[in-house]
């Protein structure tokens, strides 16, 4: 089983990895291609919270490419496949976001997404995020490397989430959840920045520079400031990622807290509350029961009066509808686009 890499592998790999700047040409045209089918399946995947269409979009986007590209660029030295590969990955994923926000425009959620669990995965990024990207970026470059492993990067492309969080992102956009469109955003940026130290760190343990300078391929350098740059970037992701650690883990504490006040409210309506969950320090609580409908300001001020009153609350009513109950008050309300719809 090789251990080493040589010229042959390193053109290998330079031919897989760096897309031709004409978007006529078969390497682009495929990329383009791939990447409108993933970003279609991969949106339509969130809006039904379907994890099987996610995971298919994950294994059909070609973002990875590109990215592992800027990798392969910086080990070399070559600027002029490094510039083409940054403007797939920011030019694709521009693209992935406008196309979701038209999906999201042309598709009515009478909620915006607040109970979707392939949403609420993808808007509280954390620290051992970080940690599973850049154990999978890892994986990724070394069987980039690795011929003999090559088997292992359909599992790095469902591994490692890149069109999906660009899709939630777009959709977010559209239904005015900006703040947690940034969180996804962040959670996409999170991994690419993985991918791009990994794999340079790989390809450098690799002596992939050396080999191609061996062989004559290698024309410029980079310097220790693209590098530092990189690495700066890593950081610079981690500090949110820090603080998102710790509202998972205040919105894990609030959940415990808040389903026997939701399960009080309810039992003394006659209904019974079916999930309670916290994302983002929002309180969503699923309740069903017989006509006639539970009142649901009452929830708000029990919720207030344990300290919530700084969280927004959601009440879905499985009959009744949504009840938006914002943060600071005491009375709960329709979501505008229920009432313009009705």
């Amino acid at each position: 089983m090789p251990t080493q890499v040589n010229s042959d592998d390193v053109t290998r790999m330079s031919e897989a990895l760096f897309i031709e700047r004409d978007w006529r040409s078969a390497s682009a045209s495929k990329f383009w291609v791939l990447l409108v089918l993933a970003t279609v399946i991969a949106t339509s995947g969130v809006i039904a919270d379907s994890t099987a269409s996610v995971i298919g979009a994950m294994i059909v986007a070609p973002l990875m490419t590109p990215i592992l590209g800027i990798a392969l660029a910086i080990v070399l030295g070559d600027r002029p496949a490094l510039l083409p590969s940054v403007a797939y990955v920011v030019g694709g994923a521009l693209l992935v976001i406008a196309i979701a926000f038209v999906i999201g425009m042309v598709n009515f959620h009478a909620d915006d997404y607040a109970t979707n669990g392939q949403v609420a995965a993808r808007i509280s990024p954390r620290l051992i995020d970080l940690l599973a990207a850049l154990a999978t970026g890892t994986v990724g470059a070394f069987a980039l490397v690795r011929r003999d492993i090559s088997d292992a990067l359909p599992g790095v492309a469902i591994a490692i989430s890149l069109v999906p969080p660009l899709a939630v992102v777009g959709l977010l956009l559209e239904a005015g959840r900006y703040a947690d469109a940034s969180q996804s955003l962040l959670l996409f940026g999170t991994n690419v920045a993985a991918i791009i130290v990994t794999g340079t760190l790989v390809l450098r343990l690799y002596k992939v520079r050396e080999i191609a300078r061996a062989a004559g391929t290698v024309t410029g350098g980079v310097g220790r400031r693209t590098i530092t740059i990189i690495v700066a970037l890593l950081v610079v992701v981690a500090l949110p990622l820090g603080i998102g650690t710790f509202n998972v883990a205040y919105d894990s504490l609030v959940q415990v807290k808040a389903t026997p006040i939701a399960q009080a409210w309810a039992t003394k309506a006659g209904w019974q509350v079916t999930t309670v969950t916290v994302v983002n320090r929002t309180i969503i609580v699923t309740a069903l029961g017989p006509p006639p409908e539970v009142e649901v300001d009452s929830l708000r001020t029990a919720l207030n009066d344990a300290g919530y009153s700084a969280d927004d609350v959601v009440i879905r009513l499985v009959v009744g509808g949504t009840r938006l109950c914002a943060a600071g008050g005491t009375t709960c309300v329709i979501p505008s686009d229920l009432q313009a719809s009705s």
